[in-house]
């Protein structure tokens, strides 16, 4: 029997408009149909291929078979002697490269990805787990570790999901947040090909899988055909079109309400609410005028407000309003008839905002190899 290698191919990904497009080309390791080929040529057909793929989403030895039968009485011979070496070329998807645990519960995983990339992702308390999309990010959020550094790559769908198998081998994960590294968006297919695995073969609720986005209209065209529809997160930040330019520069040029609108009729349609994400930014977004047009936004609105105090980075001008007006914030809204609610970012004590950890590692080996470039 021949094995076939992880197959790698490259793509062009467009993000942008027209000319002011930026053209990334990606190798992406391996995709679902590259595991399904893989196993096809060991000889499994699709009722082998599924137990085998539903055994590693649960973080399981690859021969773990079925609960009433042996593996042995199951799989062909040719299927079980080709387990290991494709158990170890899933194991490469993801490897944990530090582990960093919070005193919230959280614990935030530095991952290795195949070509020397890091990403980041973060188990998360009750059961949850939020998993990054992309290497970078495009979007250039102004308040946003991950944005400083550009779009590096995208991560391919098993790279996703196997950030879940890590989750998994360590602790219960029954919610899966695509709020990590990189614009989901910006690498749809990749994302929903991971989604539709996790919804499906994975046992994960489909309201459980949050796909969170700055408001891309080819999210609102693809995500109600989904099989597995997932819940919708927009990222929002301000009530002001242009106050929400400035802070999301590269984002959609969507006004606010409109990209409410959109969510809104997403959220009827699939029968649980938007979630509006909105990181707190003292003398920024804080303010009472703020506070009336949420209000008016939010009015008939199928959708909850997350409210999330910034996450201080170094050498940064923004800051995180303080606790007594997080909190009067808070009771306001909830007072106005807008749901609310704070989420602080998980595992704060362990460099907590999404993507600071990656960039003290990459700062780290940058010193090191200067280091090692003058002896």
């Amino acid at each position: 029997m021949v094995f076939s290698p992880p197959i790698r191919r490259q793509t062009a990904v467009f993000i942008g408009d027209g000319r002011a497009a930026i053209q990334l080309l990606t190798s992406a390791p391996m995709r679902l149909s590259d595991l399904h080929q893989r196993l096809a040529d060991l000889g499994a057909r699709p009722v082998h291929r599924d137990v085998v793929i539903r055994a590693w989403l649960q973080g399981l030895p690859l021969d773990t078979g079925r609960r009433h039968q042996p593996t042995e009485d199951f799989l062909p011979k040719s299927v079980r002697a080709g387990l290991p070496e494709l158990s170890a070329d899933l194991d490469a998807l993801a490897r944990v490269r530090s582990e960093h645990p919070g005193a919230d519960g959280s614990s935030r995983l530095l991952v290795d990805i195949p070509d020397g990339q890091m990403v980041e992702t973060v188990l998360l308390p009750r059961d949850g787990v939020c998993v990054s999309s992309q290497v970078g990010c495009a979007v250039a959020c102004r308040f946003c570790m991950t944005g400083k550094s550009g779009l590096l790559r995208q991560v391919s769908s098993l790279e996703i999901v196997a950030q879940v198998v890590q989750a998994r081998r360590r602790r219960p994960v029954k919610k899966v947040v695509f709020m990590g590294m990189g614009e989901p968006a910006h690498n749809l297919d990749n994302v929903l090909e991971a989604i539709d695995i996790l919804g499906t073969l994975g046992g994960i609720a489909h309201k459980n899988l949050v796909f969170s986005t700055v408001g891309d209209l080819r999210v609102f065209e693809r995500l109600p055909e989904l099989r597995v529809k997932p819940a919708l997160a927009l990222s929002l930040h301000t009530t002001k079109a242009d106050l929400r330019e400035h802070l999301l520069p590269k984002a959609p040029k969507i006004a606010p309400d409109e990209l409410m609108e959109l969510g809104e009729a997403y959220a009827r349609r699939v029968g649980y609410p938007i979630q509006v994400q909105w990181t707190l930014l003292k003398g920024i977004n804080d303010g009472d005028d703020e506070l009336e047009a949420i209000q008016r936004l939010f009015k008939g609105k199928y959708a909850v407000l997350n409210l999330i105090p910034f996450n201080s980075l170094e050498g940064d001008d923004y800051e995180r309003p303080d606790y007594e007006r997080t909190v009067e914030i808070v009771r306001t809204l909830n007072h106005r008839g807008v749901l609310s609610r704070v989420r602080n970012s998980a595992g704060q004590d362990v460099e907590g905002g999404c993507g600071q950890l990656r960039a003290r590692a990459v700062d780290a080996d940058n010193t090191l190899v200067n280091i090692s470039r003058l002896r």
